[in-house]
């Protein structure tokens, strides 16, 4: 499998061959606090520094707030490098939208206002009325940007994002089964936090779901697909099912997920509960050379930065999954080697 739909059909992916424009989400979320939730950074203080990494590192090849690149204690590269590549390759325009981070990138940037997200495990993760701002706010943004493209791919980076987005589906009354960026995820824990978290919820009403128990870069996912005028790639994993599911709750949107077969062979996560067609993509990892891309094939990290949405673009517009490997294992040897 290079490029399959895991559930239904959808030709979205088409207009990825004409004009389209990558959306980076990024925020932040306190639950990463949380002892054992996430690897996403090679240590506890390192975690609030791996959105605007991710996004410096499409604009630049490299981290300007970080020395080296974002990665998991034992350096296996963010999934950054992978979108990286594909931007490059495809030269589609990239915009980064600010959406609660606790550190700003040092990039160029739209700036959503919004707050950085709680611990779920310990409170309320947003101010409703902050929510329903910042989502007028990231539609404003969904609007114009749409009219540069024939379809927007919207892609994110928010550590601890796979444990809101299980209570998220969990408040909205669906399974809560969610993937992580490790082999063995640490479903137990989440379990708990989630629970504990959706105590906190008055009802199922869209809105009230992403303000006690979502995160900001939900927010600005969610604001974004609502107010494009075109058709949107939900370009990301388990995170992307249950903001669709918000989405389709507050709005008519046409959109397909788009993942990697990482996250679509992952017994933990469960892409069904998608209410668009999902597409899988095989960034071809398994056959690097380079042990630190393997380890994507072998249960770490598996997704995020938009990696498995702008793979599939990649080989929508043409790109063989032969030189996209290749491409991929030139960059991982100029940024991280």
């Amino acid at each position: 499998m290079t490029l399959k739909f895991v559930k239904g059909e959808s030709d979205i992916l088409e207009l990825a061959k004409g004009r389209a424009a990558f959306v980076l989400v990024i925020g932040n979320t306190k639950t990463a606090n949380i002892e054992g939730i996430t690897v996403a950074g090679a240590n506890p203080e390192l975690i609030k520094y791996t959105p605007p990494a991710d996004a410096e590192l499409l604009y630049h090849g490299k981290c300007l707030s970080i020395d080296g690149v974002p990665a998991t204690p034992d350096g296996k590269p963010t999934p950054a490098l992978i979108t990286y590549t594909a931007l490059r390759l495809t030269s589609i325009p990239l915009f980064v939208v600010n959406s609660g981070l606790m550190v700003p990138p040092k990039i160029p940037y739209i700036d959503l206002n919004a707050p950085v997200g709680e611990n779920i495990a310990e409170s309320r993760a947003m101010d409703r009325e902050k929510v329903e701002e910042v989502l007028e706010r990231a539609k404003i943004v969904g609007r114009q940007l749409s009219k540069l493209s024939d379809v927007l791919i919207i892609g994110e980076s928010i550590p601890a994002g796979t444990t809101t987005a299980a209570a998220v589906l969990k408040a909205l009354g669906l399974n809560a089964a969610v993937s992580s960026s490790m082999p063995e995820n640490p479903v137990e824990l989440k379990r708990k936090v989630v629970e504990r978290a959706v105590e906190r919820v008055e009802s199922n009403d869209p809105i009230e779901v992403l303000s006690a128990v979502g995160d900001p870069v939900m927010v600005g996912v969610a604001g974004i697909s609502l107010g494009s005028e075109k058709p949107v790639i939900l370009a990301g994993g388990t995170q992307m099912v249950a903001i669709a599911n918000l989405i389709a709750r507050m709005g008519e949107v046409e959109a397909v997920i788009a993942t990697t077969k990482y996250v679509a062979s992952d017994a933990t996560a469960d892409l069904s509960l998608s209410p668009f067609p999902v597409i899988a993509s095989d960034p071809m990892l398994g056959k690097s050379q380079y042990p630190g891309l393997r380890a994507y094939e072998e249960g770490f990290v598996k997704e995020g930065v938009g990696a498995g949405g702008m793979t599939s673009v990649a080989y929508a517009r043409g790109i063989t999954p032969e030189k996209f490997l290749e491409e991929v294992e030139k960059d991982y040897e100029k940024i991280v080697l």
